[in-house]
């Protein structure tokens, strides 16, 4: 009994010798594993209890759990002091230097086409129009037909128009979006109808996929002059300054009469077609089971990406499209 419990003694005199020697984390570790782990001296020693009398177990059970106590508590010591010693040196290492100037935080800007877009509903909003943006694929009831362009009409030719199988096409213009409100709703209407609309058509002004939109206003007493007014205001409030419009008969198939409406920007500038209007044609009412004997309407339809450019000064349509973080952040 009394060499197993000299041996409990000199195990735990080496194992606190090899603690306070210890010079880091990782050997601390290992002591702990070779006094204290499954294979340890000293669980090894408390295995072999059982091998004394059973009289004398209980008294070197407690002998050899007394040194595992203090060289557990002393190893505990030795972790805390290593670690506090390791993170002492990282801080050291990795510490700031507080005279270094900040590193810049980019922040993110709204696209030019949702300004534009922005801008638009909140000014025809104030007129009492309702938005609505409809669906990107139509049938060429929607897109053509209710809108008078019959089937010989150089907008249904394939280079024009992106087509799926059957009548199904990708819209070439928002007028469908008011075509199913008129179906769906009774006059009075004052409604703009805007979104992408896709037309095969590429080059620094054109896009394939491009915004437009288009305005509605269906009543029983509307006019040319009501449209010309709201046109006239329309461009002035755009772009925030006096914008002289002018008024040139044209021929679309959804109106009649039709106007192109071109504008100035300055007073020596050139002038720039930027949309298309008219009264709305007795055809399309018919199409949509309203009595162009009693209702009358007009319609204005605009490029929203050629206002940007427009109001933003851009020379390239593309410029929109290309994801050019210099080029956004400049909005």
């Amino acid at each position: 009994m009394k060499d197993i419990i000299l041996q409990a003694t000199e195990l735990e005199k080496n194992a606190l010798a090899d603690i306070k020697n210890a010079s880091s984390l990782q050997q601390v570790e290992l002591i702990r594993v070779k006094y204290l782990g499954k294979s340890g001296d000293l669980t090894c020693l408390l295995r072999d209890i059982v091998k004394a009398p059973v009289a004398e177990r209980k008294e070197l059970g407690r002998a050899i759990n007394i040194a595992k106590v203090n060289v557990m508590s002393a190893l505990t010591e030795a972790k805390d002091y290593h670690a506090d010693c390791e993170l002492e040196v990282k801080l050291k290492q990795d510490k700031i230097d507080v005279t270094l100037p900040g590193t810049n935080v980019v922040s993110g800007s709204l696209h030019p086409i949702t300004l534009a877009v922005r801008d638009l509903v909140s000014i025809f909003s104030s007129y009492g129009f309702s938005s609505v943006s409809g669906s990107e694929i139509e049938d060429d009831f929607h897109n053509f037909t209710a809108l008078n362009i019959d089937e010989l009409h150089p907008a249904r030719a394939m280079h024009d128009t992106f087509y799926f199988s059957g009548d199904r096409l990708l819209r070439t213009h928002t007028s469908p979006a008011q075509i199913h409100t008129m179906l769906a709703e009774h006059p009075p209407l004052s409604m703009l109808s805007l979104g992408k609309v896709y037309r095969c058509d590429s080059d620094p002004t054109h896009s394939p996929m491009f915004h437009q939109l288009e305005g509605l206003v269906v009543s029983e007493t509307c006019n040319f002059l009501e449209l010309k007014s709201l046109i006239d205001n329309f461009f002035s409030i755009f772009f925030q300054r006096k914008i002289e419009v002018r008024f040139r008969p044209s021929y679309f198939p959804f109106t009649e009469p039709s106007a192109e409406v071109d504008i100035r920007m300055a007073k020596d500038s050139p002038w720039l077609e930027v949309m298309g209007c008219g009264m709305v044609h007795p055809n399309v009412f018919k199409h949509v089971k309203i009595d162009p004997e009693k209702y009358r309407g007009y319609a204005f339809g605009v490029g929203i990406d050629r206002l940007a450019m427009l109001k933003y000064g851009i020379n390239d349509l593309r410029l929109f499209f290309e994801n050019d973080i210099d080029f956004l952040a400049q909005f």
